[in-house]
């Protein structure tokens, strides 16, 4: 080993030198762990990091003292940064080549080896260190190729190709150090996560040639599968003909009747490299891709990286090694990314197909499908009813739209954001979704769309929407299935033991509520009742009941709609099987159930018959400036008192005959919008009586727990007064921000990358709770609720409910759970138990 004190930068990797990850890098540090568990690696020195932006200034080592290590040898020079993802510069092959070194290789292995070695490395230094045209070094070998090459590197340079060694690797470390240094490279290693000034280790290694006599090549050698984590030998080897070193040829690593495999050729070799990946596995407690070479018959260990992995491999990798005791559950808990999961509950883009990416827009509810394209909500029923998968694509969606929403395998819309209205319902439902796509322009009359490069799409035309990745793609992609396997449920098994904050689903539906008792919500933590409405026999019943002129006729309607409602809730109770299920009221104003465009209104004049003139001058009188701050939550529920009383009923008739099979429940019952204590005193009122006349009339006792949603930055503040009457409080951060930044969530998508990208937010307050203005409303709320009553349950119940940096917030708040899509609670499950498990690591 060097003397520390005199090359304090260059540092021999033994199993005792002081290589330190932070400064030397991962690969440096990687390479010291597999030398002490004593397997082949050749020869090795590591420069640190800060030696490397020292040769980026000019400043270099002593290089001589490194090419004397490795006196007539070839010497690899492979980067080393802080993390493998960030990349780094190109390794460089045979350094050491020279004419001298020439002669010898070619005395030992033959002419053609020796021309060809020499060839591949005058053709790299060419390219990537002297950086001249790539235009002339790619001549293949060849008896005057390399004659050729040392030709026109001179022609270029005014110079003889260099024969030092030590100049060479001069050249090469300067190299190196200045491409990490540089302005395209800093932007890509931080696309990757790396930050600006994140640092770069080099190592360099002595070159294992492979060549004979005997067994000779060079591959990679892993002990699971890339893609579901199974145990599985799988990489490459690539043999060299010892008569010609230049004549390669692949072999299988594990016997195979379709030709050639290292286990036949070398089965004493194949055996020490299965030997060398467990003990890597074991060891460093992870699985492991080897690369290595096989020189005179002799197994070298050049490197090894972590497996790539897909998630739902990294699941199955984690789970196995916490069942064979080499990490704890705790630990396999940590290593999974939370937002990875949701690539296990959806189809996906395969990712080894090819893709034909014809648009990009936000990827908002993830997971893939393919269909036909059609542009209305009938068309989707049509198609669904005709047993053809089919595309729902809007310029943006509205409640109208959710029936072909439900027929439909995925969404796709012009305009919106992670909150829109598509956005929200597609994750609900589950189905891949694609918002904020403005580099289509629609076109509803001819149906058609016409996308960013003149290519039009039109009506029945075949795409594939990616929602994963927000990629429009042309044509059907192939697809890879959900994987919620045995390993998956395992690990959320796990991650219920260690978490300490409760997750419910948002459900709205009999199917919504199955596909949150799969995922082991603990209840539903908001059921949307609009959405109850829109099936076409429902809706025209709500007509009628709008265009009722007074209570007593809305009465008559309501009451055609309250056994439908009582139905939906027993649905919803006997699925959850005692689960807590809380049910908002009545919410949108009432003008989104009904038709906008004129053929609509005409249908609609001849179901109710009555005039057309009469039908057009009702919806602009139920038209609004600002529908979303208008009449709607709360206040339709106290100027149209019979519509929440209606719902009231319908769920405590639910519960007495849910109570009467047997199963107890406890129905919550959620008061939208509210604003001021005394719209909670009303509506509590006449739940409470409507309540006394249930259980008058059934015989039958029941509890049930009133709360409110809190919407409206004044709620939040006054949350003191309104706790005094509610047993709840759940925070709806959806509106919630929208009214806090005085946003449209269904506008912001256009701009929002923009503000993000000018630091003006620091994430879109739709994706992730912002915790300094939203988050402060949220403290404040939830202090006040408890001062005025300490039995105060809390929640979040918007969409941030699902989102990992969300949850940590509402954590630390001191909130009872959170609530979100169905196809978001194996997220929430795990991100919650992470931070647990962060918060007790720490203390």
């Amino acid at each position: 080993m060097l003397k520390v004190a005199k090359f304090p930068q260059i540092t021999e990797i033994t199993p005792t030198a002081a290589i330190d990850r932070a400064r030397h890098g991962w690969r440096a540090k990687c390479l010291q762990r597999l030398i002490r568990l004593d397997l082949p690696v050749p020869r090795t020195v590591a420069l640190d990091c800060e030696s490397v932006r020292a040769i980026a200034a000019g400043q270099m080592p002593d290089v001589d003292a490194i090419a004397a290590m490795f006196e007539g040898e070839l010497v690899s020079v492979r980067p080393s940064p802080g993390e493998p993802e960030w990349g780094g510069p190109n390794t460089v092959l045979s350094v050491g080549m020279n004419a001298r070194m020439h002669e010898l290789l070619a005395r030992e292995h033959g002419q053609a080896f020796a021309d060809a070695l020499y060839l591949g490395f005058v053709q790299s230094y060419a390219i990537h260190v002297a950086r001249l045209d790539p235009d002339l070094f790619t001549a293949e070998p060849s008896p005057t190729a390399l004659a050729a090459a040392l030709a026109a590197y001179e022609a270029e340079m005014d110079e003889e190709f260099p024969q030092s060694p030590a100049r060479q690797l001069s050249e090469v470390l300067r190299s190196m150090a200045r491409a990490w240094e540089g302005t395209s490279a800093r932007l890509l290693r931080q696309a990757k996560g790396a930050p600006a000034d994140a640092p770069l280790g080099l190592v360099v290694q002595r070159m294992a040639l492979a060549v004979g006599p005997g067994v000779a090549g060079t591959g990679t050698i892993q002990m699971v599968d890339s893609a579901s984590g199974a145990p599985q030998i799988t990489g490459r080897f690539v043999a060299v003909d010892p008569d010609d070193p230049r004549e390669t040829r692949p072999y299988y690593l594990v016997r195979d009747p379709r030709g050639p495999s290292l286990e036949d050729v070398a089965p004493d070799l194949f055996a020490q490299l299965q030997d060398h990946c467990r003990i890597c596995r074991a060891r460093l407690r992870e699985e492991m891709q080897i690369e290595f070479a096989i020189e005179r018959g002799e197994l070298r260990v050049i490197d090894a990286v972590r497996v790539t992995r897909s998630p739902r491999a990294a699941v199955r990798i984690a789970v196995s090694l916490a069942r064979d005791g080499i990490i704890s559950r705790d630990e396999a808990i940590m290593r999974i990314p939370p937002q990875s999961l949701s690539e296990l509950l959806h189809r996906q883009v395969d990712p080894r197909a090819p893709r034909e990416v014809v648009a990009r827009g936000i990827g908002a509810s993830p997971g893939a499908a393919a269909g036909r394209i059609v542009f209305t909500a009938a068309d989707a029923q049509a198609a669904a009813a005709r047993d053809e998968a089919c595309i729902l694509v809007r310029r943006e969606t509205s409640p109208e739209d959710i029936r072909g929403m439900h027929a439909a395998v995925a969404v796709l819309t012009e305009r919106g954001g992670m909150t829109s209205h598509a956005a929200v319902i597609a994750r609900g439902l589950g189905l891949p979704c694609i918002v904020g796509a403005s580099e289509l322009e629609i076109d509803l009359r001819d149906r058609r769309i016409v996308t960013r490069t003149g290519r039009v799409l039109r009506e029945g035309d075949t795409v594939t929407v990616d929602g994963t990745s927000g990629e429009v793609l042309g044509g059907q992609a192939q697809m890879l299935e959900p994987a919620l396997d045995e390993w998956f449920r395992t690990l959320l098994d796990w991650a219920d033991s260690v978490r300490d904050i409760g997750v419910r689903a948002n459900a709205d539906t009999p199917a919504d509520a199955r596909t949150a008792r799969m995922f082991d919500a603990e209840g539903i933590g908001l059921c949307r009742t609009e959405h109850m409405f829109f099936d076409q026999d429902r809706l025209t019943v709500m007509r009628e009941m709008i265009f009722a002129d007074t209570a007593a006729d809305r009465k008559v309607a309501l009451d055609r709609l309250l056994p439908m409602q009582r139905e939906d809730f027993i649905a919803l109770f006997d699925i959850m099987a005692g689960l807590p299920v809380c049910i908002r009221l009545l919410d949108p104003p009432l003008h989104e159930f009904l038709p906008q465009d004129r053929d609509g209104m005409r249908e609609l004049a001849e179901s109710l018959d009555r005039p057309l003139s009469e039908v057009m001058r009702r919806v602009e009188a139920l038209s609004e400036f600002n529908p979303m701050l208008g009449l709607r939550g709360v206040r339709l529920g106290l100027i149209y008192p019979e519509i929440y009383e209606m719902q009231a009923r319908a769920i405590f008739e639910a519960t007495v005959e849910t109570a009467r099979r047997g199963a107890a429940v406890v129905p919550e019952i959620m008061i939208p919008l509210v604003s001021a204590r005394r719209e909670v005193e009303l509506v509590r009122t006449r739940v409470d009586s409507v309540a006394a006349e249930v259980r008058n009339a059934s015989g039958v006792d029941f509890d049930y727990r009133l709360g409110v949603m809190v919407e409206t930055p004044r709620a939040a503040l006054r949350a003191g007064d309104i706790a005094q009457h509610a047993s709840f409080l759940s925070f709806g951060t959806n509106d919630l921000t929208q009214m806090t930044y005085g946003l449209s969530r269904d506008d912001a998508g256009r701009f929002m990358a923009e503000y993000v990208q000018q630091g003006i937010f620091p994430e879109d307050p739709f994706h992730i709770l912002d915790k300094d203005g939203v988050g402060e409303l949220l403290t404040i709320g939830a202090a006040r609720g408890r001062q005025a009553r300490p039995d105060l349950t809390l929640s979040v119940c918007g969409e941030h409910g699902g989102n990992p940096q969300s949850i940590e917030i509402c954590r630390r708040m001191g909130f009872d759970y959170v609530s979100c899509s169905p196809f978001r609670v194996p997220i929430a499950r795990l991100a919650a138990a992470q931070f647990a498990l962060s918060e007790s690591t720490v203390k």
